[in-house]
């Protein structure tokens, strides 16, 4: 025993102060979980990418890295990559700030619904929303045809092309600046808004000159992440602009992929990486951003009272949330209950067939419920079950030791998924000893899925073991509890709900996720966001949209069980409380 640990009446460690040596969980097995965890997750596939990218024939090739970046269809698909995801960001941040200030520091009724509904694009898959504002606009659109002011036929989609996906970008990702912001905005010093407004400044002076420029760490940050997901979303530019030819670098990838197969894999790599370094940019802007925001302590309990503006600016919040949530979603829903893309909606042509051959007769959409439900579910249990001992595990580690460990379990989340699916191909293509090839098969879609969406399942329950008192712990090791019991027996039980809240979270990415399995889906092991893609390029539209109605009904069930399991839940798990 060491000679620094204070001793009880009774010759045992005394509880409380330092954890007694003799009771601490080997430092090195929590070194070997976690590392063992964060390599097969995270560090292995992320270096076999660069590899592929930078060493395809064994040999590093700079030259040939830097030329296979430097054609003239790799340019023009990065300007286009940067272009969209730029303005998209601007777009976001100006539908995202005005929410989060309405909703975190107003009088504004109905707050909370608002900011619920606010982070629902955040939650619906991208190519949900593209599918969506595709079928509002166009002669063909249902919804429009049944109001009667459908454009004559033969006009182009408005929403096809550059300014499409650039709105469309604005709103899948405006969320992120919402919740960014509120973060900032829980941090804004109380009394420096009480001493503005004792000095006679009105509310509009006060959020110009004390509180918009407190939060401009936050506003670089959530523009930064903005940004980062428009470098890597591939649903809106796939559903909006392949159709024109107007290609981004995950859909210049997709495109090789479909027309050449693995044979093009090194300069899929090379394009791959191209985009990680985009992501990493802006990531790296983020924490810059977030590394310098301010630490200063207490919030603002009370709001700023909207007076006779209340009302008006309800309404015009609620106004914008029907045209950007609520229309586009009965535009496809109204194109789910037509026969067939086109057929005006009425009471005569109205019909639920698309539902019934979605999901009672089409051999491909009811193997893809399947496959989507049986992927999802199995990545959420086993990721719900694994980050119990990894979390406990971490905990046992410094704090810096943990940061880049955290940081490098995120890494397969915040690279593009089209990035991660490529390094999967590159992982599992060639026979691996034991378990052989997983390409072309369901399980390399699963272990994407793992990857991909272990940081989901890892954090409610790192925030529910910090909270774990140490004493239950110490406690149970003074009577001679191995740490596998104490695990399973003290730990695993209090943070149960947050594991279950990962893993309704992890099953919610994965169930409509499609950016990762566009590259990695085979034969009899489609996807529902595979599905709804080929569905919509094969032009059986009506079909695609029941498919995303689903889905859509899916997301709001599952959040509204985790909305029901808040109170049960660490602060800060469920973003829109």
């Amino acid at each position: 025993m060491e000679a620094s640990e204070p001793i009880s009446a009774a010759g045992r460690p005394a509880l409380g102060g330092t954890f007694p040596a003799r009771f601490r969980p080997s430092t090195f097995g929590a070194w070997a979980i976690v590392l063992v965890t964060v390599c097969l997750l995270s560090l292995l596939p992320m270096g076999r990418l660069l590899l592929a990218a930078l060493a395809p024939g064994g040999e590093f090739d700079v030259t040939g890295f830097v030329q296979r970046l430097a054609t003239p269809t790799a340019l023009k698909a990065t300007w286009h990559t940067l272009d969209t995801a730029f303005f998209g960001a601007v777009l976001a941040i100006a539908i995202g700030v005005p929410f989060s200030v309405a909703v975190a520091m107003t009088d504004l009724p109905g707050r909370r619904a608002i900011g619920f509904l606010v982070l629902l694009p955040m939650m619906i898959a991208p190519q949900v929303t593209a599918l969506s504002w595709l079928h509002l606009f166009g002669p063909s659109s249902a919804l429009l045809n049944a109001l009667g002011i459908a454009p004559p036929p033969g006009s182009p989609n408005p929403i096809v092309g550059r300014e499409g996906i650039i709105l469309l970008y604005g709103v899948q990702h405006a969320p992120i600046v919402f919740v960014t912001l509120r973060v900032g905005l829980a941090r804004v010093p109380r009394d420096f808004v009480e001493a503005a407004r004792a000095s006679g400044s009105g509310s509009l002076r006060v959020l110009a000159t004390i509180v918009l420029p407190l939060l401009r760490p936050y506003l670089i940050a959530a523009a930064a992440l903005a940004f980062v997901s428009g470098i890597g979303n591939f649903g809106i530019p796939a559903l909006l602009g392949l159709q024109v030819n107007y290609l981004t670098l995950p859909t210049l990838i997709y495109r090789q992929m479909a027309s050449f197969g693995p044979d093009i894999l090194p300069q899929m790599a090379s394009l791959s990486v191209l985009i990680g370094i985009l992501a990493f940019i802006g990531i790296a802007v983020q924490a810059a951003a977030s590394g310098r925001s301010p630490r200063y302590s207490g919030g603002i309990p009370a709001r700023f009272a909207l007076g006779r503006w209340r009302w008006p600016l309800a309404a015009l919040a609620w106004g914008t949330i029907v045209l950007l949530l609520v229309v586009p979603a009965l535009a496809l829903v109204t194109t789910a209950l037509v026969p067939s893309f086109g057929v005006r909606l009425t009471l005569d042509t109205l019909t639920f067939s698309n539902f019934a051959e979605v999901l009672t007769r089409q051999a491909a959409t009811i193997r893809a419920f399947r496959n989507s439900t049986l992927l999802s579910a199995a990545a959420a249990i086993i990721l719900a079950l694994g980050v119990i001992p990894f979390a406990l595990a971490m905990e046992r580690l410094g704090e810096r030791s943990r940061r880049w460990l955290q940081g490098a379990l995120e890494l397969p989340y915040a690279v593009p998924g089209i990035v991660l699916a490529i390094a999967c191909i590159l992982l599992f293509l060639r026979p691996l000893p034991l378990i052989g090839s997983l390409y072309a098969t369901a399980w390399i879609i699963l272990v994407a899925y793992l990857m991909r969406f272990a940081v989901f399942a890892a954090k409610p329950v790192a925030t529910a073991v910090r909270q774990i008192p140490r004493e239950l712990d110490e406690a149970a090791a003074a009577c001679g509890a191995g740490a596998p019991r104490r695990m399973w027996t003290i730990s695993a039980p209090l943070v149960i709900p947050a594991a279950v809240a990962g893993a309704l979270l992890v099953f919610m990415g994965a169930f409509n996720e499609l950016t990762v399995s566009a590259l990695l889906w085979s034969g009899g092991n489609e996807t529902l966001g595979v599905v709804l893609f080929s569905l919509e390029e094969a032009g059986l539209a009506t079909h695609a949209a029941a498919i995303a109605v689903i889905t859509i009904l899916a997301v709001v069930i599952i959040l509204a069980v985790l909305d029901r399991f808040s109170s049960r839940l660490p602060a800060g798990v469920l973003p829109w409380r």
